[in-house]
């Protein structure tokens, strides 16, 4: 692992300033995924900067009658709440269908959209990989790709996004709530995350300088009508070959 400077920030406000200042600077919370992609290089920011003690760990309703997911909440506790079990079981399923139970006691909501592919060559710094190196190429195309997107790729990349979690906000037509220099403004799900068309580096429609402050569910999230399937090799810790939603 190469050096690096921590920092810990005290407010949204110094998180958002900490990180837009320091062109290589991540945001660390939960720490799954981040710490091991540094420790193999895949991931090598100069500075890190600690918001897991930041004041968003709260679930609660929110103004329109729905419900909102502070995004420093474990997906744990969210699986586990009261109310997102009662009211919206698909997105408590989904998440208990992902990982193992010790990364859900660590892994936040926020974190969880965030996350980077698991594609075998992204992790493999042997080996071209358009998202970890842009203008590379892109091994799985003609490699091992049993995992890898069907839809929605490009010429440059058909690594998926391994993330559960995503996949039941989609269906609930979830928004994210983010925070950045120029203020505070709203991300429908479907528009978080991108295709990789010929930018497969690039994740996410979140600005470099912005942060997830929370995600909200609508107040109806079809309790009585849904379903969740994940088709997996093995009943736990796998990556989904298919989601289905219902």
């Amino acid at each position: 692992m190469i050096n690096f400077s921590y920092s810990k920030a005290t407010d949204v406000r110094s998180a958002v300033n900490e990180i837009s200042t320091a062109g290589d600077a991540k945001f660390l919370a939960g720490g799954t995924n981040l710490l091991d992609l540094m420790k193999i290089d895949v991931m090598t920011p100069g500075r890190v900067v600690d918001i897991k003690w930041l004041p968003l760990q709260a679930i609660e309703e929110n103004e329109q009658g729905g419900l909102r997911l502070g995004a420093l909440a474990t997906n744990a506790d969210t699986a586990y709440h009261n109310e997102v079990m009662k009211r919206y079981p698909l997105l408590s399923k989904a998440i208990l269908a992902g990982a193992s139970a010790q990364l859900r006691n660590m892994a936040t909501d926020g974190g969880n959209l965030l996350q980077r592919t698991r594609c075998y060559y992204f992790y493999d710094k042997a080996t071209p990989c358009n998202k970890r190196e842009p203008g590379t190429g892109c091994s799985a195309i003609n490699g091992f790709n049993r995992i890898h997107a069907i839809l929605g790729h490009s010429e440059h990349c058909i690594a998926t996004h391994p993330s559960d979690m995503a996949v039941a906000l989609a269906a609930l037509e979830a928004t994210v709530n983010v925070t950045g220099l120029n203020g505070s403004r709203t991300i429908h799900i479907a528009d978080f995350h991108r295709l990789p068309g010929d930018a497969p580096h690039i994740d996410s429609t979140l600005s470099a300088d912005e942060i997830i402050t929370s995600l909200d569910l609508p107040a109806k999230g079809f309790a009585d009508h849904h379903m969740y399937l994940k088709v997996r090799d093995r009943n736990s810790y796998a990556f989904a070959l298919v989601c289905h939603r219902e």
